[in-house]
C-alpha cells in the first residue's frame, strides 16, 4: 500500500485530482495501522479518510455513525463510484438485514455503516458477529457525540470505548467537524486512544458568506432574501416545531417550494419531505435543529437561522451544511438578545453546576457573535483555537464601509436615558423610551422624564447600532445574566458633561453581494450550458431514483460548462468524473456539451484548467513511497523553477522537463503553467506538420531558438502525442 496507489483510487474511483487538507496524512496514518483523530470542516472530505483505506486494506471497514437518515445516501454515493458498501439500521426489513449479513460473510462488502446502538446491542451479538470476520478498520463519524461538553452528546457513544478493548490491533479513526479543546480531550480519553495521531485542518469555510441582521420583522426580512434565491436550495432553522410548521405554510402561500421537518412529524412524512428536498423536487426545508444531521446534500446554497443556536458549535455545523460542493453560499442569522434570554432557561444541566456554567458561557459567546462589529469568520476560527488575525472579506462586517461622524449629542441622549431610568433596563426598553413609544411596557413615571421621546427622529435599527457602538467603545456596558441591562461606565459622566466628544459609526452598505454561483475555476462558466447539464442530470437521477448530486455535483457541472471537454480524455480531467461515472454518464454529457459548442462556435478550453491544490506542509510521511516524478511535481508546485529543481535534485533540466511533461499529459499541471499561451498554437502546428515520427529535433529546428525542447515536449504531452 502506498500514497501513490491512494491517489490512483482518488482519481479513478472518485474523480478528484488531489487530496485536500490533511486527507493524505490521515490516510497514511491508517496505512501504518495507527489510530487517529481527524478534525476537518463540514464539506472538507472527512469520509475519504476512511473510504480510500477501506478499498486498499484487506477486510471490512465498519463505520459507526448516528446519522441513520444519511446512511442510505452515503451508500448510494459510494455505489455510484463502484464501491461495495451497505448499511444496517432500523429502517430495513428482516430480509434486507439478512442479505447484508450474507454479503459481509462472503467478503463482498468493503464498507458497512451501522449506528452505535446496533454495534453494542444487548448481548453483544453484533460484536460476536464481528469477531468472526476480518475487520480492517473502525471509523467513528461525528466523534464529538462522545463528549458531554459537546453540542450533541449521545450517551450511546460512551460504550464505543469497548472497541479498543475488543479489537486492540485494529486501527480506529475518529472524525468530527466541530470540537473545541475540551471535546478533543474527551475523544482521546473516552475512545481509549491516548496515542492517536491528531490531524487538525483549518475550520475555515471560505465559500460561505456569514451575515447577521437584527431580528425586527424577520419574516419580511426573510422574504427579501428568498426572492433573490428562488431557484436555489436552502435550509431554514427555527427553534420550535410550531414555528417550523407555520413558516413552511406561509412560504408555500407566498409561492415558494417549502416543506417542514421536525421530530413531531411521523417517520413516513419526515422521510418523504427529506427525499423531496434531496432530489431537488422541493427547494426549501424549514426545520428544527433535529434536521441536518441526516443530510449530505452538496448544493445547499443558503442556511438561515430564524432563531439563535444554543452555541457556536451548533451554528458552525448547521451553517456548514451550505456549500459542501465548494461553491459560494450564504449563512444568515436573525439576532435578538431576547433569544439569548429564552435559551438561558434551557442551558442549565441539572445536578452539574460546572457543566451548566460552561453551557451558559457558550450561549453568551453565541450572543457576542450576533453583536460583532468585526470579522465574523475570524471570531469563528479563534473560537476553535485557530489563530486568525486577518479579516476575511466575505462576511457582512467585512463588506460594509464604515464611516464615523460626530455623534456626541446622540450619545448624550442614550446615556441620559440610562441614567434617568436608574440603569435598570435593557436595550430594547431604552430604545422604545427614547423614541417615545406608547407601548404599555413603558412605565407611566418614565413618560414624565424630559428624555422620553427625544430620539423619535432616529429609527430603531439606528438606535440599536448606536447602543452597540457605545458599548464597544466603553461608554456603556451590558450586564450578564438572564435579563441583561445597560449600565453606565467610568467614562459616561464625561460624555454627559460635554467633556468628551463621541464619534459613532455611520454604516453604508456596499453594493449587494451577487448570489450567482462561484466555482473554484479561473474562467467564467456558461450559464445556459450549465442549465442544460442540470436538466440532463435530473433525468438520470429520476431514472435511478437517487438525488441529483449523486450523479454529478453542481461543482462538476460548472467545470464542464467552463472547460467544455470535447473528448473522452478531456472529460476524464473534470473533477468528480471517475471511471465508473464516466462509463455510466460520460457519453451523454459529452454529447450535450458538443451540441452546445457546435451551435455556438465554441471549442474546448481544457488546456486552461488548473488542478486544484491547497498549500500544505510536506512531512516525512508525504515523501515515503513517492517516485522521482512526484518529487519533481511537488517541488514545481511549491513554486520552484525547473532549473532550481534540477539543481536541488542534482538532475539535468531535460530530465525535470520529462518528469513534468508526464503531469501535463494527466492534467495535473495545466499547460499554461509550463508554456506561455502565445507559443501553444505554433508548437501544435509544428507537431502536426511533423506528425510522421516522435522525434523532437525536426520540430525544434522548424520553430527556432525561441522555443525549447521542454516546451515542445509539454505541448506534445497535452495532445497525447507522447
Amino acid at each position: 500500500m502506498s500514497i501513490i496507489e491512494a491517489r490512483e483510487i482518488l482519481k479513478h474511483r472518485f474523480g478528484y485530482d488531489e487530496f485536500r487538507m490533511n486527507q493524505e496524512s490521515a490516510i497514511g496514518a491508517v496505512f501504518a495501522l495507527n489510530d487517529c483523530v481527524v478534525l476537518m470542516p463540514t464539506g472538507g472530505g472527512k469520509s475519504l479518510c476512511y473510504q480510500i483505506p477501506a478499498l486498499m486494506l484487506d477486510g471490512l471497514t465498519v463505520v459507526i455513525s448516528p446519522l441513520i437518515a444519511l446512511m442510505k445516501d452515503q451508500v448510494d454515493a459510494l455505489r455510484s463510484n463502484g464501491v461495495e458498501a451497505a448499511f444496517l439500521n432500523s429502517t430495513q426489513s428482516s430480509r434486507e438485514q439478512v442479505d447484508v449479513f450474507q454479503d459481509v460473510r462472503s467478503g463482498k462488502l468493503k464498507l458497512l455503516y451501522v449506528a452505535p446502538e446496533r454495534l453494542l446491542q444487548s448481548g453483544d451479538q453484533f460484536l460476536e458477529f464481528l469477531r468472526e470476520i476480518n475487520i480492517s478498520l473502525f471509523a467513528i463519524d461525528e466523534a464529538h457525540c462522545i463528549s458531554s461538553w459537546g453540542h450533541d452528546f449521545r450517551p450511546e457513544y460512551l460504550r464505543l470505548a469497548t472497541l479498543k478493548k475488543e479489537f486492540p490491533t485494529i486501527p480506529l479513526i475518529a472524525l468530527t467537524a466541530t470540537a473545541d479543546k475540551l471535546v478533543r480531550k474527551d475523544i482521546f480519553e473516552r475512545l481509549n486512544i491516548p496515542n492517536a495521531e491528531l490531524f487538525l485542518s483549518s475550520f475555515n469555510r471560505p465559500n460561505i458568506y456569514y451575515g447577521v441582521e437584527p431580528k425586527r420583522n424577520s419574516y419580511s426580512q426573510l422574504l427579501d432574501h428568498l426572492e433573490k434565491r428562488k431557484d436555489e436550495s436552502g435550509i431554514i432553522y427555527c427553534l420550535s416545531r410550531s414555528s417550523v410548521d407555520s413558516l413552511a405554510a406561509d412560504l408555500r402561500d407566498e409561492g415558494f417550494s417549502a416543506l417542514s421537518y421536525h421530530a413531531g412529524l411521523d417517520k413516513q412524512t419526515r422521510d418523504k419531505h427529506q427525499e423531496s428536498f434531496l432530489k431537488d423536487e422541493t427547494k426549501i426545508i424549514v426545520a428544527t435543529i433535529a434536521f441536518g444531521m441526516g443530510i449530505d446534500k452538496s448544493n445547499v446554497r443558503f442556511v438561515v437561522h430564524m432563531d439563535l443556536p444554543k452555541n457556536v458549535e451548533s451554528y458552525y455545523q448547521e451553517t456548514g451544511r451550505a456549500g459542501r460542493d465548494g461553491l459560494q453560499s450564504d449563512a444568515l442569522l436573525f439576532f435578538s438578545w431576547a433569544d439569548v434570554i429564552k435559551l438561558k432557561r434551557f442551558a442549565a444541566v441539572e445536578g452539574n453546576a460546572v457543566q451548566s456554567a460552561i453551557m451558559l458561557k457558550k450561549l453568551d459567546l453565541m450572543g457576542k457573535f450576533g453583536e460583532l462589529t468585526t470579522c465574523r469568520r475570524r471570531f469563528l476560527l479563534n473560537y476553535f483555537s485557530e489563530e486568525s488575525t486577518e479579516d476575511c472579506g466575505n462576511c457582512d462586517n467585512c463588506t460594509t464601509v464604515v464611516e464615523r461622524f460626530d455623534g456626541t449629542v446622540i450619545a448624550q441622549k442614550a446615556l441620559s436615558a440610562v441614567y434617568r431610568t436608574d440603569q435598570r433596563f435593557g436595550m430594547s426598553y431604552l430604545i422604545d423610551f427614547l423614541r417615545g413609544s406608547q407601548a404599555k411596557t413603558i412605565r407611566d413615571e418614565h413618560k414624565n422624564i424630559k428624555t422620553y421621546g427625544v430620539g423619535a427622529d432616529i429609527s430603531k435599527d439606528s438606535w440599536f447600532s448606536y447602543f452597540k457602538d457605545l458599548i464597544a467603545q466603553g461608554y456603556l456596558a451590558q450586564t450578564d445574566g438572564e435579563y441583561p441591562v445597560i449600565v453606565l461606565t467610568e467614562t459616561s459622566m464625561d460624555v454627559l458633561a460635554g467633556k468628551t466628544p463621541v464619534d459613532l459609526i455611520k454604516v453604508k452598505v456596499k453594493e449587494a453581494k451577487k448570489t450567482k454561483l462561484v466555482a473554484d475555476v479561473s474562467h467564467p462558466y456558461i450559464q445556459a450550458l450549465f442549465d442544460d447539464l442540470r436538466r440532463l442530470r435530473a433525468n438520470f437521477a429520476k431514472h435511478e431514483n437517487v438525488p441529483p448530486y449523486v450523479v454529478f455535483s453542481d461543482a462538476t457541472l460548472i467545470e464542464m460548462s467552463t472547460y467544455l471537454p470535447q473528448s473522452d480524455w478531456e472529460m476524464r480531467k473534470i473533477s468528480g468524473v471517475g471511471d465508473l461515472k464516466f462509463d455510466k454518464y460520460g457519453a451523454d454529457f459529452l454529447a450535450e456539451i458538443r451540441k452546445y459548442c457546435l451551435a455556438n462556435s465554441l471549442t474546448s478550453r481544457i488546456d486552461l484548467r488548473v488542478t486544484k491544490r491547497e498549500p500544505r506542509k510536506r512531512t516525512k510521511r508525504d515523501v515515503l513511497g513517492k517516485d522521482t516524478y512526484h518529487v519533481s511535481l511537488d517541488l514545481f508546485r511549491d513554486g520552484k523553477s525547473i532549473s532550481a529543481i534540477a539543481k536541488e535534485r542534482n538532475l539535468s533540466v531535460s530530465t525535470i522537463e520529462n518528469h513534468l511533461s508526464r503531469f501535463v499529459a494527466t492534467g495535473e499541471i495545466a499547460l499554461d503553467q509550463f508554456v506561455s499561451l502565445e507559443k501553444v498554437d505554433p508548437i501544435r502546428a509544428a507537431i502536426l506538420k511533423f506528425s510522421d515520427g516522435n522525434a523532437l529535433s525536426p520540430i525544434k529546428e522548424y520553430l527556432g531558438e525561441d522555443y525549447s525542447y521542454g516546451e515542445i515536449r509539454a505541448v506534445m504531452a497535452s495532445m497525447g502525442a507522447i
